[in-house]
């Protein structure tokens, strides 16, 4: 057992008493800062100045695939090797290493979804200065500097990139502990023999001896946690520099605006997953999840910086326009002031190597590609995933859950799932369920998600964790033992998800003869995976427990990752790969996109974790986690009712929708709160139900180009600086513009429209705007800001039901928002909603396209089998004038008049029962 685990059952009493009591927001005090952070507070104690590095070119060698070069560190005479990869798709990967470290250092698995290919690197000139080497197209090229090292990337004459240009690589080299006791003596003699004689003792110990004088280098102590470190200091650190940028994003999971701030006069942002409950906002502690990856943009060029490493990770970031107001900036500009924006950024990391993918745009969109071509894109979900989802810490019985399905239909309100949280099982024994509460699961006829968290009960009654015993499948403590901590259960294990074996054990837990009670309709929760242990230190596993050769400090920021994968497999595996799964993730990392959704973890029933929701989703949209969404939460005072149908309104617009509830909170079903307020709930979740065409034909994108479904502003009007710091509205996909109402009270609320060329449409009241405005809208309790950009055509459904699956042969109605500027089109995504056959080619995928006063239907995928008993019921234009007839050319040739409606007040057109099958081709003339 863990030292320092044992007799901790009071700590586990007073934690539980402290968070259903309601009188603990986050205590900052149980988590580091950087200066309680030996490896960071040490890093950050180097200055920006002339590299120790330098480069040795006489080592160079270059191959067709990559080029490798020897550093040296003046200081201690210890060699680095450089790796430089040309990757296709316009990546750079920089890898550096120990030349000969004492043992492996650990390199991150699984997380790639393939070797990244090259394509080959030339030199282009070379002398005692330096190498330049070219990167293919567009003048791209990379020059190395030997003395100090530095790395530059150019395109032309523009410095996209720079690499130490600080000065700031850092590598803590590995190293044999010398004798404490004898050392001790050494240092003491020759500290007093320069007090006593005043003269200078430069030699009385070496450079290397002086590093070891040093706090937190070989052990460090947090409250009552005593780290060891038998590996000794090993971090690693590198500065990147980025001239003309202001802004930058990403480095998700952060509760903080979507720009990401400088950090000179505070904490750098952490990135350690962290069970941090009820978090606070605006600052850059760690919290569940870890993506380390960072775009910066400007109005020329967008670019990202992936920083590949699990280990406990900081991220400095300044700026020399930083603090500047628009009057300072607009007095540089008057005097002439030739200082370009420039934003340094540094990662500082506790353990493994220096992996780093530059990826060099230039759109975000093509950012986006990069960054997929090497971790995967988001996983498409089930149809029913993206609906509305319902959650309780915890539902009763099972006659409960049958009472909440059925206010559902006595009230008319549309919903998917239903959640189990930990007291549906038997004792918080994960694959299992309380044998007096939970009998006859065959009788529930919803869709369920059961909550399977990845701590062990420790119990010799328990067939799980007898198995993960025998087989030796926990994660050991430094001492070679199991190691054990206290969670939900009180004592319990950690399955060690590292290994490959046992996940595939882990994964066939799933099997309908293994999981009693599983059913086809029921999906998992993967909570606590961080993973949380809540006498461990900053309630987490201890840094020195042992996976294999690997201590946990190496590879803390993927074990949650690890979690999920092993999940999803099983639930694909269970169907024999034929279903695709659902799970949902509370800790992820890069990569953590392929197996299912995030939430944005343990927030509050309060107007700014409402806000804040935002861009947390959207900064992991942009680093590829796009089935993202906020919570209705935690709050053990009744909310107010404004604030719960503001939350309902703005997660009906997130691409994951779902309301919970902490354990001794009152009900909040969507029924319990007033007829008024029922009705306005009601509208919310039927508004997302009609759009569940257009979300599901998202996530198709998502999952094949990597593109964030709910993007910020300046990814479509990249060159518009308005758009680049907003981010209290979005996008979802390119043609809805959404600006949720989050403040308390609020009469009305100024959307930025973007585009000076652009029109949008109220998608309410059909009313047009001009884009490149500041529009003030008035609001009520019932309203939701939504616009439509003109040129797009959206397809929804408007016969709303109990569920999604009940909609599935319904009808579409068509939105065509005309532009002057340019044709309108869309697409239509139609497949069976849950299986892996739309990998064979088993899906409708339409372009739909308006132009020259025709609006047809087109075959984007000619070679796909799949038929659709759904036709086109309506077809609504938006800014249309009134034509004299309509016309339907069907495939076969055949012609026919439309009816249709006019409202001149707003410019709308409706076209009625045209009747043609979704999955057809079609024409539709305006004369």
């Amino acid at each position: 057992q863990q030292t320092g685990s044992t007799g901790m059952a009071p700590v586990l009493v007073l934690w539980l008493a402290v968070c259903l009591t309601g009188t603990w927001a986050v205590d900052r005090g149980n988590f580091k800062t950087c200066d309680q952070s030996a490896f960071c507070k040490r890093q950050r104690a180097l200055k920006p100045g002339e590299s120790p590095y330098r480069a040795l070119l006489e080592t160079m060698e270059l191959t067709n695939t990559r080029l490798t070069l020897q550093l040296i560190n003046d200081n201690n005479k210890v060699r680095l090797l450089l790796e430089l990869y040309r990757l296709q798709g316009n990546i750079t990967r920089v890898k550096i290493n120990e030349l000969k470290p004492l043992k492996p250092r650990y390199e991150v698995p699984d997380v790639l979804i393939r070797e990244p290919p090259t394509e080959p690197l030339s030199i282009l000139s070379q002398d005692e200065n330096g190498v330049v080497l070219s990167l293919g197209a567009e003048s791209q090229r990379v020059i190395i500097s030997a003395r100090p090292f530095r790395l530059d990337i150019m395109e032309g004459s523009d410095v996209l990139m720079s690499l130490n240009s600080r000065g700031l690589l850092a590598f803590e080299h590995l190293r044999m502990r010398k004798d404490t006791f004898s050392y001790k003596v050494t240092s003491t003699v020759a500290s007093v023999f320069v007090s006593v004689y005043s003269v200078p003792c430069a030699d009385a110990t070496t450079k290397e001896e002086e590093e070891k004088v040093e706090d937190g280098m070989w052990e460090e102590t947090f409250k009552s946690h005593s780290d060891g470190k038998p590996n000794g200091p090993s971090a690693i650190s590198l500065d990147f520099s980025l001239p003309g940028v202001e802004h930058v994003y990403g480095i998700p999971e952060h509760a903080d605006p979507l720009r990401l701030k400088t950090t000179d006069n505070g904490d750098p942002y952490r990135l350690y997953n962290l069970d941090v409950f009820q978090y606070e906002l605006f600052n850059p502690m760690a919290l569940y999840g870890a993506v380390p990856v960072m775009l910066a943009h400007n109005a020329q060029r967008t670019t990202g910086i992936f920083w590949f490493n699990a280990a406990e990770t900081w991220v400095d970031i300044s700026s020399n326009t930083a603090g500047k107001t628009v009057f300072g900036k607009m007095l540089d500009y008057v005097q002439g002031s030739s200082e370009t924006p420039q934003t340094d950024v540094r990662w500082i990391s506790e353990s493994g190597i220096i992996d780093v993918f530059l990826m060099l745009g230039p759109t975000a969109k093509d950012v986006f590609s990069q960054y997929a071509s090497l971790t995967g894109t988001q996983s498409f979900p089930p149809l029913a995933s993206i609906a509305y989802h319902q959650c309780r810490w915890n539902y009763n019985d099972q006659e409960d859950v049958k009472s909440v399905d059925a206010g559902f239909d006595e009230h008319d309100i549309p919903y998917d799932f239903i959640w189990l949280d930990i007291e549906h099982t038997d004792g918080k024994r994960y694959f299992t369920w309380d044998p007096h509460k939970f009998v006859r699961l065959e009788n529930l006829f919803c869709t369920l998600v059961a909550i399977v968290d990845p701590h062990i009960k420790i119990d010799s009654n328990y067939k799980i964790h007898n198995e993960i015993r025998s087989r030796g499948f926990y994660v050991k403590n430094k001492d070679g033992g199991d190691y054990e901590g206290w969670c939900w259960p009180g004592s319990a294990g950690y399955p060690d998800f590292t290994r490959a074996d046992m996940r595939a054990w882990w994964a066939s837990m799933f099997a309908y003869d293994q999981y009693e009670g599983a059913m086809e309709n029921m999906y998992t929760w993967n909570d606590m995976n961080e993973p949380s242990v809540f006498n461990g230190p900053e309630v987490t596993m201890h840094k020195d427990a042992m996976h294999g050769a690997w201590e946990h400090r190496d590879l803390h920021n993927i074990y949650g990752f690890y979690v999920q994968m092993a999940t999803a497999e099983g639930l694909t595996q269970r169907s024999g790969g034929v279903e695709r799964p659902f799970v949902l993730t509370r800790a992820f990392f890069a990569g953590s996109q392929r197996y299912g959704a995030v939430w944005t973890g343990d927030n509050a029933a309060e107007w700014d974790h409402l806000k804040i929701s935002i861009p947390m989703c959207l900064s992991l949209g942009l680093v590829g986690i796009s089935f993202c969404g906020g919570k209705f939460d935690q709050n053990w005072l009744t909310p107010s009712t404004e604030l719960l149908v503001r939350w309902y309104q703005t997660g009906a617009y997130q691409p994951f929708f779902r309301a919970h509830a902490h354990l001794d909170t009152p009900r909040r079903e969507p029924w319990l709160f007033g007829p008024e307020n029922t009705a306005l709930i009601r509208e919310a979740i039927r508004q997302r139900y009609t759009l569940l065409p257009y979300w599901y034909q998202q996530f198709y994108n998502a999952h094949q180009t990597g593109e964030p479904i709910m993007r910020p502003l300046w990814v479509e009007y990249p060159q518009d600086p308005a758009t680049f710091a907003l981010d209290d509205e979005y996008l979802i996909g390119r043609d809805l513009l959404v600006h949720p109402v989050t403040e308390e009270g609020s009469r009305g609320v100024t959307a930025y429209l973007p585009g000076k060329d652009e029109v949008w449409f109220d998608v309410h009241t059909f009313q047009k705007h001009s884009g490149a405005q500041n529009l003030y809208i008035p609001v009520t309790m019932s309203s939701i800001p939504v616009f439509q950009r003109g040129g797009s055509i959206i397809p929804r459904k408007l016969r709303v039901r109990r569920s999604s699956t009940c909609m599935e042969h319904d009808p579409y109605t068509l939105f065509v928002a005309l532009s002057p500027q340019r044709s309108a089109v869309g697409e239509l995504y139609i497949d069976d909603g849950h299986t892996f056959n739309y990998q064979k080619k088993e899906f409708i995928h339409r372009r739909l396209s308006f132009s020259n006063n025709a609006l047809s239907s087109v075959d984007l995928a000619p070679d796909a089998q799949f038929t659709t008993n759904s036709w086109i019921e309506r077809i609504v234009f938006l800014g249309a004038s009134k034509p004299s007839k309509v016309t339907l050319k069907t495939a076969d040739g055949q012609e026919s008049q439309l009816e249709f409606d006019f409202d001149a007040a707003v410019s709308v057109l409706t076209l009625r029962k045209p009747g043609m099958n979704a999955g057809a081709d079609w024409t539709v003339t305006l004369q």
